[in-house]
């Protein structure tokens, strides 16, 4: 590495720590190592090092040389390596790189010239944005993603590159073929199992460092918790600053939220609003003297909400009716429904005893605006203090000012935040 691509580098990574301690925090995390020219063009990570070619590094701008060293860390700090499961990669690539890039430059840093940005896709995750990609597979990232490698059947013409790497790969790991580079692999492969990053050497003859190999599921495993512990420090330290980043603060709280499935969340605080309790007065004389205890049961009083301003789609408001009727026969909940977007829907309430099946009616209907004031102004007026209230949204509207006095579950769609109740990401 030339003194001169050092210097930019730590110049890059010292200014981060300064002003963007959270994206700081995360690239110091990533060693840098030049790589080959030959297979990298521009930069990229394994999920345990910054590669770059010096070449790339030369032509960029200070403020560029933090946004491209940022875009590798998110790529770490998001779990991007263990999440793409049965996705293609490339299309996979490009979304992982469609849901960062907006965040960095709402963060106040300058993309680089090849930096791919699409506006429409600010505050998406890639699982959200793969979908959309069907015409998008001539375009190329930005960086390279070197965690994992295609699927067997897209690999298309880099098949030969793909199987003289593996080989490649097998030879070093043989200490028989060249006892120098098995104990090499030996103390690479020691440093992994510790946690700890890879030191990848330089290569004199090539001029940089070869292209690593993909994790494996182990590996992959190991490092989203490291990765997920050093995002979490990383913003605790960040916020104690004052320097975080809404966007990125709402990131991190979204993805650091616990990942029980939302169905299991829901039956758990259906099932505590359940008033079912023993009950041991004393029986009449002529059943004996004995006093057994018995279960007494009471109607828990439910009301489920249905955001209908058009953000959530049919199959998953059924869905999510689908569990709320597995649960309420359990607890024997009375349930009454009322659809609202900015307003009550007009053919609402809609009355559900413990045995009817709960189903969506036909006629809720909406597609207005979003706001949550008028269901619990109906509720005050009504007189009514529900054992529950879940209400099903993306949060997105406003919200009463004070909290009422019965307890409510937001169950979620996307990153907003709910000022008080209980939150539920539906994932």
């Amino acid at each position: 590495m030339s003194e001169e691509i050092e210097t930019k580098l730590s110049a890059a990574r010292t200014r981060l720590i300064l002003e963007k301690p959270f994206l700081g925090a995360l690239v110091m995390r990533l060693p840098m190592v030049e790589a080959d020219p030959a297979w990298c063009k521009s930069t990229g990570t394994d999920a345990r090092n910054f590669y770059f070619n010096a070449d790339y590094i030369q032509e960029l701008s200070l403020e560029q040389t933090q946004f491209v060293l940022s875009h590798e860390a998110l790529h770490c700090a998001l779990s991007h390596f263990s999440r793409r499961h049965h996705r293609v990669k490339h299309r996979w690539d490009l979304a992982c790189d469609l849901a960062i890039n907006p965040i960095l430059v709402k963060d106040g840093l300058v993309p680089s010239l090849d930096a791919f940005i699409m506006d429409e896709y600010e505050g998406m995750t890639a699982e959200e944005i793969y979908p959309m990609l069907d015409e998008l597979e001539d375009q190329e990232t930005m960086d390279h993603h070197l965690y994992d490698e295609a699927n067997q059947d897209e690999r298309g013409d880099n098949s030969q590159d793909n199987l003289q790497n593996e080989q490649q790969n097998e030879q070093q790991k043989d200490p028989q073929t060249d006892p120098d580079k098995g104990e090499q692999s030996g103390k690479q492969q020691q440093e992994n199992d510790g946690g700890q990053p890879d030191k990848v050497e330089m290569d004199e003859k090539q001029g940089g460092a070869p292209q690593p190999r993909p994790l494996n599921s182990d590996e992959m495993e190991q490092l989203s918790v490291q990765w997920r512990q050093r995002m979490a420090g990383a913003a605790q330290q960040a916020m104690q600053a004052g320097k975080m980043g809404g966007a990125l603060a709402r990131l991190v709280d979204h993805l650091l939220q616990p990942q029980l499935p939302w169905r299991m969340l829901l039956a758990r605080y259906m099932t505590a609003t359940a008033r079912n309790d023993y009950n041991y007065t004393r029986p009449s004389r002529r059943e004996g003297n004995a006093i057994l205890p018995s279960m007494r049961s009471s109607q828990v009083d439910v009301v489920v909400v249905v955001d209908t301003s058009g953000s959530i789609g049919h199959s998953e408001i059924n869905e999510f009716m689908s569990e709320v009727n597995s649960i309420k026969g359990q607890v024997c909940a009375r349930i009454t429904l009322h659809g609202c977007d900015d307003h009550l829907s007009e053919a609402g309430p809609w009355e559900y005893e413990a045995w009817d099946e709960f189903t969506l009616p036909k006629d809720l209907v909406g597609g207005g605006g979003t706001s949550f004031l008028p269901v619990f102004k109906w509720l005050d007026q009504e007189g009514r203090r529900p054992d529950l209230l879940i209400y099903f949204t993306d949060a997105e509207g406003l919200f009463p000012e004070q909290e009422p006095e019965y307890p409510v579950i937001w169950l979620i769609k996307g990153k907003a935040a709910a000022p008080w109740g209980q939150r539920i990401q539906l994932n």
